[in-house]
């Protein structure tokens, strides 16, 4: 770590309430016989929210802490201690994290730090033979897909990314309906990352910018793709059976935040007159070897609700995540009318949810699980490590999601000219099969 990083941005960690909601010892399922040793690199709001999960989770003991603000180690080591564990020792350099990852005490290791810092830390881990969970993006470039590729595949460190949206309740629908036939083949999807950051994550209140704004001066891309790419990828079979053939990507101006801070603090304020290399709204169209098409939105600066408008159509109905609505060809009641996706969310209620709902309300906090998804994620995390089997979301499936960012960059540079993607299965998604949630 070179320079020192705001790691308060995620979600305004002055502001949460670091309570964790089932004491340890409480919390223990059939896990607690045989926990997996956690060290967190990385606890700011969105790395401490992910400690008080896997402190609800049961069966794991947090052996280390990582970060370079010495406030934020103390805050999660009480959070241990409240929890009914041993203090876990804490690390405060800027190259730390490698004393940390080096543990042999250690048997998983979580990295939830400024987005430049998760290759370089995950290839650290995986190289120091660790379960590795990093948080998005696991990459920023074409050239660190590569480099956890090439480490996962050395050393054999298994090696997922934390892309929660994947685990939604209503994404594992769909995924299930369109694994019963119910749309038919699938031959095009919409998704979207809508979400004014400007404040959030960008910019502190006064207009200071965080470590993410300073993304905003530097590139223009669709800089956070895998939320709205996250469930699509096992929606299309995409890295089992297909694979993204080409992208193009045309943005807009540059002129939502300007215009906030305008109205903010006045049209002649700096921040007003600053200049950002980041569009407002960037979209980009993905062409799959297959034939099939994927429309992708990047827009986290215009001032707007959160959505992701996801949609996925094929030949027998299309869903419709926005209007919560399915239409079936010779399912639907009413012919060329939406129905409510409700009931079909019950019928194909994924397996992970009913886990999920007989540990009971008690064991997960829903505001900083995003009412499930985290949880099942480090929950099938956790398994997995105790299990020495292969994590929920490989390393392939990982990068995939992160390829964008760069390839748009570039298409966008070039005046939206077709980018093509790398194969970073070396052909083996030709015969790859569907891995992603089977039940059964």
């Amino acid at each position: 770590m070179s320079r020192e990083l705001d790691r308060r941005v995620f979600l305004g960690a002055a502001g949460v309430a670091f309570t964790n909601t089932t004491p340890m010892a409480q919390a223990h399922d059939e896990s607690a016989s045989k926990p997996v040793r956690l060290g967190v690199i990385g606890v700011g709001g969105r790395g401490t929210n992910l400690l008080q999960i896997a402190l609800g989770l049961g069966g794991v003991e947090i052996a280390a802490l990582c970060d370079i603000d010495k406030q934020r180690i103390a805050v999660g080591q009480d959070l241990v201690v409240s929890s009914g564990g041993k203090k876990p020792e804490g690390y405060t350099g800027e190259e730390d994290y490698k004393k940390l990852v080096a543990r042999d005490d250690l048997d998983a290791v979580i990295i939830a730090t400024p987005w430049e810092l998760h290759t370089p830390m995950g290839v650290a881990s995986m190289r120091a033979g660790k379960y590795t969970a990093i948080e998005v993006p696991a990459a920023l470039n074409i050239e660190q897909c590569w480099e956890l590729v090439n480490t996962q595949e050395s050393t054999g460190a298994p090696c997922m990314m934390l892309e929660n949206w994947s685990f939604r309740r209503d994404n594992l629908a769909v995924l299930k309906m369109i694994r019963a036939g119910l749309l038919g083949e699938i031959n095009h999807c919409h998704c979207a990352h809508s979400h004014d950051c400007i404040e959030e994550w960008w910019f502190k209140k006064d207009g200071t910018p965080r470590w993410g704004g300073e993304h905003l001066f530097t590139r223009n891309a669709d800089q956070y793709t895998t939320h709205a790419l996250g469930p699509v990828l096992s929606w299309l079979d995409l890295n089992n059976g297909d694979y993204p053939a080409y992208l193009t990507s045309t943005a807009t101006r540059s002129i939502s935040i300007p215009a906030h801070y305008a109205k903010k603090f006045g049209p002649n304020h700096p921040l007003a007159k600053r200049q950002y290399k980041q569009a407002d709204i960037v979209t980009s169209v993905f062409k799959t070897i297959k034939g099939n098409t994927i429309v992708v939105n990047y827009d986290m600066q215009s001032p707007r609700p959160y959505d992701n408008r996801w949609e996925i159509s094929g030949t027998n109905g299309i869903y419709n995540e926005q209007r919560a609505s399915v239409y079936i060809d010779g399912r639907s009641p009413k012919f060329e009318q939406w129905e409510s996706f409700a009931p079909y969310q019950k019928e194909f209620d994924h397996s992970w949810y009913k886990r999920l709902d007989a540990l009971g309300t008690g064991r997960v906090n829903s505001e900083i699980a995003h009412g499930g998804p985290d949880y099942i994620e480090l929950m099938l995390f956790r398994d997995a490590c105790r299990e020495k089997k292969p994590v929920p979301i490989d390393i392939y499936d990982s990068v995939l999601l992160c390829a964008h960012i760069e390839l748009s960059e570039k298409s966008i540079a070039n005046g939206s000219a077709p980018v093509a993607f790398p194969d970073f299965t070396r052909g083996r998604w030709k015969t790859r099969k569907p891995y992603f949630a089977l039940e059964g």
